[in-house]
């Protein structure tokens, strides 16, 4: 079966983030399927000075392992008929980086909207991989209540919460560290990453 990865980009701050994660997905010749809210792209324009489009250019330029070509496919918000709609279209993990607090409460309700919300039930009742990327601060009883439940249903609440303990030389560095996390919960594991450790091997 093709190893498919879903990425979503709603309207938090904090778009690089799902840049620097499909830079590193596409790195590893997955199928890329992305969908972005209206308010994620116009975010991603404001803080990064560049239109989504422009970043899955860059990533097609960039191509995959061995110069092979990479593999994206954009969906539109709206469209309930999309593959990624269905549990029928296997994916094996979906990341929704950055999630803003009304993508995870309409998820943690049952409320599909959008595609997005539809991504996020399709891989809570399928048992696939589900990682929520909040980065709003500080947080609401209703927003804390919604994460309870959401991890409840088995979903990963993955906050944009960079490590400083690598000594990080730039913003990418720095956005890479909250990055490596997604990756090692999707069971993508880098040999390059600085872990953690006072005990050898």
């Amino acid at each position: 079966m093709p190893i498919r990865y879903l990425v979503c980009i709603t309207g938090a701050s904090g778009g690089v983030y799902a840049v620097r994660l499909m830079s590193a997905l596409a790195a590893r010749g997955v199928i890329l399927h992305v969908v972005a809210s209206e308010w994620g792209a116009r975010v991603l324009l404001e803080e990064t000075g560049r239109p989504l489009g422009y970043w899955l250019g860059k990533l097609q330029r960039q191509g995959g392992p061995e110069g092979a070509p990479t593999l994206i496919r954009l969906h539109e918000n709206s469209d309930f008929s999309a593959s990624i709609a269905s549990g029928s279209f296997r994916i094996s993990g979906t990341v929704i980086v950055p999630c803003s607090m009304g993508t995870l409460g309409a998820i943690s309700s049952g409320t599909c909207t959008n595609l997005i919300h539809r991504a996020g039930a399709v891989a809570l009742k399928e048992g696939w991989p589900l990682i929520l990327v909040p980065r709003e601060t500080p947080l609401s009883l209703i927003s804390l209540r919604a994460m309870t439940q959401l991890k409840e249903a088995g979903a990963v609440i993955l906050p944009a919460s960079p490590s400083f303990y690598g000594k990080p030389k730039d913003i990418e560095s720095l956005v890479d560290t909250v990055v490596y996390r997604i990756l090692d919960h999707l069971g993508i594991i880098d040999k390059n990453v600085f872990r953690w450790s006072r005990e050898e091997p």
